[in-house]
């Protein structure tokens, strides 16, 4: 799940430095997408090391509005 994560977080960094000296954002729904589940995978692993730690419950929730919020990008 680590070697997942970091792919994920380098993927995220990539697309956005791409976007950012390009000034090209039509992949930003992508780049939304990957973060949700690079904070997902976070939140989880949070989660597994305390049972109770509220920072994997709110990553969670966070990945869960960058998730809402890619699929309405992807919508429009």
């Amino acid at each position: 799940m680590k070697m997942l994560r970091s792919i994920l977080m380098v993927l995220v960094i990539l697309l956005a430095g791409y976007s950012l000296f390009t000034q090209n954002f039509e992949l930003m729904p992508y780049l939304m997408l990957l973060l949700s589940f690079s904070v997902l995978l976070t939140g989880v692993t949070f989660l597994n090391k305390d049972k109770k730690a509220f920072s994997g419950y709110s990553s969670i929730l966070a990945s869960l509005f960058v998730f809402i919020v890619s699929i309405t990008m992807f919508l429009n």
